[in-house]
């Protein structure tokens, strides 16, 4: 058995059993079996909860990496031992998708069950990668803060979210967001908000959705920021409205294609502070995990905080 590169750190092995209905757990075996191969030092750190895995990670030496093997959910848990903070390095990442969406990795190039293609990565130059800071002004959670890496929704897109506990079992990535978002469309409701950019009004008046992203899609593949860079310092934000059930479905499909910035009832833009208001209480998804209904947050990018391995 070969050692692995002197550049690759041992890895903490973090391994959400319940990410993609099980798949994570029943792949774990080839996984493993993988990371012997290559002679790569780990350690499994295998945890039901989110909160228990992070705490196990802030507990481990500075040198140990982090392999977080899930969805987009998984990685967005252990994000507070990984970005840098003044005075204290975060942790490497590396990502091996096997949750739900998977849509960072996705974006990334990293396909599910391709483990050998994602520890190769492993050699490549590390690059930084910005995160978004999410603060809850007003509603469910308020004056709480949470660190993510791909993006948010409110509106529709959270709803769909929540209605994804309802999908048959069967439907796993895009075919579970695309029933959830069949269902949701029968139930679009339009609420007044306001959005200010770098303390600029940016859009005012009736809409089912906004996004804020530092990743270019969501929900298993839809291509809600095709533009966006998680390393160029900004965070975009995608708007819609007004719009009728007809018009967000005509729109929903052009997302899928990433072909809908164009569209009249669209208005996206670039900057690193975005506040949002809403007239009534919405529900708001971060990176795919819901958390209540709000009805103001304020978002910033943290510019480069995550060191990527495997990128």
């Amino acid at each position: 058995m070969s050692a692995p590169p002197s550049s690759v750190p041992p890895l903490a092995v973090v391994l959400n059993p319940n990410a993609g209905g099980g798949l994570a757990t029943r792949e774990w075996p080839r996984l493993e079996a993988e990371l012997k191969r290559r002679g790569q030092p780990f350690e499994l750190i295998l945890e039901d909860s989110g909160e228990d895995a992070l705490a196990r990670i802030q507990a481990l030496p500075p040198r140990i990496a982090v392999l977080a093997v899930g969805g987009d959910g998984t990685v967005g848990a252990l994000l507070p031992a990984l970005v840098s903070v003044p005075g204290r390095p975060g942790r490497p990442l590396a990502v091996v998708p096997l949750g739900t969406g998977n849509d960072f990795a996705g974006m990334l190039g990293l396909k599910t069950g391709q483990f050998a293609e994602a520890l190769d990565r492993l050699t490549f130059q590390p690059r930084d990668v910005d995160a978004l800071e999410v603060r809850i002004l007003e509603g469910d959670g308020a004056g709480r803060t949470h660190v993510l890496l791909n993006g948010l929704g409110l509106g529709f897109d959270a709803a769909v979210t929540a209605n994804m506990a309802r999908a048959p079992r069967q439907f796993q990535g895009f075919a579970r967001y695309a029933w959830s978002a069949v269902a949701t469309v029968r139930e679009l409701h339009l609420s007044e908000v306001q959005i200010t950019l770098d303390g600029q009004p940016f859009y005012s008046g009736p809409s089912p959705i906004v996004a804020v992203m530092n990743g270019t899609r969501y929900g298993g593949g839809f291509q809600i920021s095709p533009r966006s860079s998680p390393r160029d310092g900004l965070l975009d934000v995608v708007a819609g409205g007004p719009m009728n059930r007809f018009q967000l479905v005509k729109l929903m499909l052009r997302v899928l294609s990433g072909t809908h910035l164009d569209q009249p009832q669209v208005h996206t833009a670039q900057g690193r502070e975005a506040v949002i208001r809403w007239n009534a209480a919405t529900p708001l998804h971060l990176d795919g995990d819901l958390h209540g209904q709000v009805t103001a947050i304020k978002v910033r990018v943290l510019e480069g905080v995550v060191k990527l391995l495997n990128g």
